[in-house]
């Protein structure tokens, strides 16, 4: 089901999602002209993985709520794209790194601040020195974050105490749409919230991307799946193929 906004935008309903109708420079563009010092909005880019398991694990409401609360959701998977083309729905892809990176070089330079949430103490100079960026501050969580309220709480107050032109939340799903939530709920939170997962590991090279030609065949997944298989095997040979059960739950509820 595709559902045209006041504004002209697009969003395409697909399991359980509403996705902004946007490629990766359509994204950065209507981010980048988003007003500066506006209330807090963040943007969630799920994928295959997020959607089965916000279908099939017992998260709390609070997770859904961050998922539907979003400002923005774009589409970060391939393999998802390709899935809603059997439901002859076409969906755009905007992957959360290459929106990240497309981001963080039309601000190269830039002196706004910007905050990180995650990472390491390494993280905030790599990016600075890449990037030029001199307004950049950084609040790491610790493990176990989603079932932590005083951590998540101090996540969301570090935002709000600082406000920001972006911030990039890396802190894994769905830990990291929590926190975007609740500093969406803050009344004096404001800037544009990123949740963005492993993209700025990928920028400062802790971990490996994935070659263009094997993300443009949709085999990004393969590629992790064989840099990191005891992490990573469950989640790409067990837990996503679920997403086919829901394709055809979604066919017979039409």
């Amino acid at each position: 089901m595709i559902v045209r906004l006041r504004q002209g935008a697009a969003r395409i309903a697909i399991f359980g999602q509403r996705f902004d109708d946007l490629d990766c420079d359509e994204a950065v563009a209507t981010i980048r002209a988003r007003a500066i010092g506006r209330r807090f909005g963040y943007v969630t880019t799920p994928n295959v993985d997020h959607i089965v398991r916000l279908h099939t694990e017992t998260y709390s409401q609070e997770v859904h709520q961050a998922y539907a609360g979003a400002e923005m959701t774009l589409c970060d998977s391939r393999v998802l794209r390709l899935l809603a083309r059997l439901r002859n729905i076409r969906l755009k892809v905007a992957p959360g790194s290459d929106v990240t990176a497309a981001l963080l070089e039309a601000e190269r330079n830039s002196a706004d601040a910007m905050l990180i949430i995650g990472g390491d103490e390494r993280m905030v100079e790599s990016l600075s020195r890449r990037y030029g960026l001199t307004g950049l501050r950084q609040h790491i969580p610790p493990q176990g974050l989603l079932h932590d309220e005083a951590a998540l709480d101090a996540a969301a107050d570090f935002i709000q105490d600082n406000p920001s032109r972006y911030v990039f939340i890396a802190v894994g799903s769905p830990q990291q749409e929590v926190v975007a939530l609740r500093a969406g709920l803050r009344e004096r939170s404001v800037g544009f919230g990123l949740c963005v997962g492993a993209s700025l590991d990928y920028l400062t090279g802790r971990s490996r991307r994935a070659p263009a030609i094997l993300r443009h065949l949709a085999l990004e997944w393969l590629f992790r799946l064989a840099c990191e298989p005891r992490r990573l095997w469950r989640r790409y040979l067990v837990r996503s193929p679920r997403i086919f059960r829901l394709l055809d739950r979604e066919r017979g509820d039409e």
